[in-house]
């Protein structure tokens, strides 16, 4: 970018630097939600509530179906991620 771009363009910089700050954000919540490891630490945390007695095995089963599934979409994604890299 030459000088003459960089000061018409200079209005604009709090806008770019503020886009910037959220994609990164964004970044930093899909890593940690698209974690596996703290998927399956919460499968643990589960087989724990089973195991206490906290839960029955019904709710042990539905809660778990839908972890196992969250798991799979984190393994997918981090797949993908190492995919494009």
């Amino acid at each position: 970018m030459g000088l003459i771009s960089q000061i018409l363009t200079l209005p604009l910089a709090p806008v770019r630097g503020t886009a910037w700050v959220l994609d990164q954000v964004v970044l930093a919540a899909e890593r940690d939600y698209y974690d596996p490891e703290l998927v399956r630490g919460q499968l643990a945390e589960l087989e724990q509530e089973l195991l206490s007695g906290a839960i029955d095995e019904d709710e042990f089963d539905r809660r778990e179906d839908d972890l196992l599934d969250r798991l799979e979409i984190c393994e997918a994604y981090q797949e993908r991620l190492k995919n494009n890299s």
